[in-house]
């Protein structure tokens, strides 16, 4: 199977433009959505540090991992700051993408109980691509390496919830970056370029009894020259403390999620999607795995965390 994966890798290389791996993917994109969308930093009202690991295709050598760690909380009743970091991995290293972005966020109240959040986000992407990793499975290349090249970039998003409700359009790239290209390769079959990620994000909370929940949630992700990404989720929770549900990514991939409210201020999350593409039906694939922990800090000001639930 490694032969088969490097022999893929090369032949994209040849083709006239190679694209590099897009956003990284999250089943759990509900407790994720700063990654995405800078208008939501501050929202939870306390500071909020969450840190996430997703290892796709378990079994199969080579394939993505992606960690990322976000930092955010309110500096005043309407602003908000964040840090989000994500580090996303293919090719045991071969491949190697990082962003850092600083976020903002400025609030309005629309009602009593709806708040609307404009965003914005600046940061930059550093790419490592390194094809000597690929030697020890055949011939050496001769393509070129990319050592740590940076890519500045900005973004911007809109966010509005409620207790209950809460939907969100972002779009966390507007630069389509051109890493590199074939200068002094004396070819012009190699490029390398980061494309615009749209993002839509919604849910809501449905109170089932007073001990039991329900949470419905969605996302569509569009990016030119790939399919039309779209997750639709349910989860249950129970007394505010654990939850369980199932989640749909369409063309896909079906997936479990589980969660559970360890105290107050610490949750975990867990997901795990099996594929319905041919891909999945594979013998060497496991699966995926999502890690999710978040950990939200109490101040002299909030002595309790208001119950949120996205």
């Amino acid at each position: 199977m490694k032969k088969y994966l490097i022999i893929a890798l090369f032949v994209f290389a040849g083709t006239t433009t190679l694209s590099a791996q897009q956003d990284a993917q999250y089943t759990q994109y509900m407790y994720n959505t700063i990654s995405v969308n800078p208008a939501y930093a501050g929202s939870r009202g306390v500071l909020s540090i969450a840190a996430l690991h997703r290892s796709q295709w378990v079994g199969l050598d080579g394939a993505p991992t992606t960690q990322t760690l976000n930092i955010h909380a309110p500096v005043s009743r309407r602003i908000g700051l964040g840090l989000s970091i994500v580090n996303d991995e293919i090719g045991n290293g071969t491949n190697q993408d990082t962003y850092f972005d600083a976020a903002f966020s400025y609030t309005i109240p629309t009602s009593e109980e709806g708040k609307l959040s404009f965003g914005l986000k600046a940061g930059g992407h550093f790419l490592n691509i390194d094809f000597s990793k690929l030697r020890n499975y055949g011939a050496e290349s001769n393509l070129p390496n990319v050592d740590n090249k940076f890519s500045p970039n900005f973004g911007a998003g809109v966010y509005y919830h409620t207790d209950k409700f809460y939907s969100g359009l972002s779009l966390p790239n507007f630069l389509q970056t051109e890493h590199f290209d074939s200068a002094g390769t004396n070819s012009s079959s190699f490029l390398a370029e980061e494309r615009l990620n749209i993002y839509f994000i919604t849910g809501y909370v449905f109170d089932l009894n007073p001990n039991l929940k329900f949470k419905p949630a969605g996302l569509v992700k569009a990016v030119k020259g790939a399919p039309l990404q779209i997750d639709v989720s349910a989860n249950f929770l129970i007394n505010d403390k654990f939850s369980v549900g199932a989640a749909y990514r369409w063309d896909a991939a079906v997936s479990l999620l589980a969660g559970f409210q360890i105290s107050e201020q610490l949750m975990l999350g867990l997901a795990y999607d099996k594929e319905t593409t041919d891909l999945g039906a594979t013998r060497f694939n496991d699966g995926s795995f999502e890690i999710f922990l978040r950990y939200e800090f109490l101040t002299r000001y909030k002595k309790v965390i208001t119950p949120r639930f996205f």
